[in-house]
C-alpha cells in the first residue's frame, strides 16, 4: 500500500500495479518474478500499502451511468473513458484512494508511456490547458505533467470542462506493466493534486446523476467476463443480498470510517479500543496496522517466505474466518475470500502498515479489494457515508 505526496503536499491513497507479458508454459507468478516485477503486484514492497438535488432541477433528466470493469488476476479493476473532440480512448483504474484524474500525453517519452494510449490535445476542439503543472508519486511510480480542462465521458455520462492531469514524464518502469493507461480518483476534492475538481464533483456540480453516489461491485473470477461494475448515480439491487449497512465517514477526505472490532474465528482480537479504515478499490489486498500483524498471521497459520505471506493450499478450509465489525455490523470474509491463490499457490491478501493514521480514531487499516470483492459497496456522497451488503 502507498500514499500519493502530491506537489501541494497532500496525502493520498492509491495502489499502483503493474502486467506482465506472458510467456509460454510458464506462470503468471514465474514471469513477474523473473521480471522483478511480483512484489510490485503483490503489493509487498514494504511501504504501506464519500435524491436531495432532484426537488432543486424538477424538470432535469438526470442519469446514472454503468461502467463495466476488467478483472487483471484479481488484483486490479479497471475500465475506459473518452476525452476530447472527437473522443480519444483511455483505461483507467478507479480508485477510491485518490481524487486526480490523468492520462498519459503525446508529450510523454518515457517508456511507460509509449506503451500506453497518449492524449493529443491539438486533436482536441474542446482542450483548453491551465498553465498549471502537476507532479504525483505513488510509490511504486509517478507521473509529472501539466493540468488542462476538456470534455470526459464515463460510463456514458458527458463532463465538459473536466480538468486533468496529462503526464509529460512517468520515470520508473512500474507504469509501463499496467494494463490500464491512467487513474481516475473517486475520494474527496482535498485529496487533490493541484485543487482540481474530481469527475465524480462534476457529476453533482452539474446536476448529471440521479443520486449524489456511486456502487461498486468486483468480480471474483478473473477468467469471467464479469469483471465488475462502478455504477455512477444509483444502486444495483440484484447484486448483493440482505439490506445495505450504513458506516459514515469521519473524515471527508479519504472515504474514511470507524471500525469497532476485527474478530478471528469469532473470537475479538483487534480494535476493542476502536480503529478506522479507508476503503480503497485501488489496493489490492487489506493492509493491517503493524502493531497486529505478526498476530493475525499466526493466527491464520500463514508463514514469511520469499517476501510473501504463504499458507497451504489444502488447509484453506480450516483456516478461521475474519470479521470487521462496522457500526454494530459484522461483516465475515471467509478463508477463501483473503486466501489469493495462483497455481496451487497460496498466499495470504495482507500487507503491514506503519502509516500514523489520519485521525486519532485508532490504528489505521485499508479496506482493499480482498475486502470489497466480497461484499456490495455503495459510497454516498449525498449523506457522507458508505454502505456494504454481501454479493448475491
Amino acid at each position: 500500500m502507498k500514499w500519493l505526496i502530491i506537489s501541494l503536499m497532500c496525502i493520498q491513497l492509491s495502489e499502483c500495479l503493474h502486467r506482465v507479458h506472458l510467456h509460454r508454459g510458464k506462470s503468471i507468478r514465474e514471469v513477474l518474478k523473473e521480471n522483478g516485477e511480483l512484489k510490485h503486484f503483490l503489493g509487498t514492497h514494504r511501504y504501506d500499502p464519500a435524491l436531495k438535488y432532484r426537488a432543486l432541477y424538477p424538470d432535469y433528466q438526470y442519469q446514472t451511468g454503468n461502467e463495466p470493469l476488467l478483472d487483471y488476476m484479481n488484483s486490479l479493476y479497471y475500465g475506459s473513458i473518452t476525452v476530447g473532440t472527437p473522443p480519444q480512448s483511455f483505461t483507467v483504474l478507479f480508485d477510491t484512494g485518490s481524487s486526480n484524474l490523468w492520462v498519459p500525453s503525446i508529450y510523454c517519452n518515457s517508456v511507460p508511456c509509449r506503451n500506453h494510449a497518449r492524449f493529443n490535445p491539438t486533436q482536441s476542439s474542446t482542450f483548453t490547458s491551465s498553465g498549471q503543472t502537476v507532479s504525483i508519486s505513488y510509490g511504486s511510480g509517478s507521473m509529472s505533467g501539466y493540468l488542462g480542462y476538456d470534455t470526459v465521458n464515463v460510463a456514458g455520462i458527458s463532463i465538459p470542462k473536466q480538468e486533468l492531469g496529462l503526464s509529460e514524464s512517468e520515470p520508473s518502469s512500474n507504469f509501463y506493466y499496467a494494463p490500464f493507461d491512467g487513474i481516475l480518483g473517486l475520494a474527496y476534492p482535498r485529496l487533490a493534486a493541484g485543487g482540481s475538481t474530481p469527475v465524480f464533483d462534476n457529476m453533482l456540480k452539474d446536476n448529471l446523476l440521479e443520486e449524489p453516489l456511486f456502487s461498486v461491485y468486483l468480480g471474483r473470477d478473473p477468467n469471467s467476463q464479469d469483471g465488475g461494475e462502478v455504477l455512477f448515480g444509483g444502486i444495483d439491487d440484484g447484486l448483493y443480498s440482505g439490506q445495505l449497512q450504513w458506516a459514515p465517514v469521519i473524515q471527508e477526505v479519504y472515504w474514511n470510517i470507524a471500525i469497532q472490532g476485527v474478530l478471528i474465528n469469532g473470537n475479538p482480537f483487534f480494535c476493542s479500543q476502536g480503529c478506522q479504515a479507508v476503503v480503497d478499490t485501488g489496493t489490492a489486498v487489506i493492509a493491517v496496522p503493524y502493531e497486529y500483524f505478526r498476530t493475525l498471521l499466526q493466527e491464520v497459520g500463514a508463514s514469511y517466505e520469499n517476501d510473501e505471506f504463504v499458507v497451504n493450499c489444502d488447509y484453506i478450509a480450516d483456516m478461521p474466518p475474519l470479521t470487521f465489525v462496522i457500526n454494530g455490523a459484522e461483516f465475515t470474509l471467509s478463508p477463501s475470500a483473503y486466501v489469493l491463490q495462483d497455481d496451487g499457490y497460496c498466499t495470504v491478501g495482507v500487507e503491514p502498515t506503519y502509516l500514523a493514521p489520519p485521525t486519532d480514531d485508532g490504528p489505521l487499516w485499508i479496506l482493499g479489494d480482498v475486502f470489497l470483492r466480497s461484499f456490495y459497496s455503495v459510497f454516498d456522497r449525498g449523506n457522507n457515508r458508505i454502505g456494504f451488503a454481501p454479493i448475491a
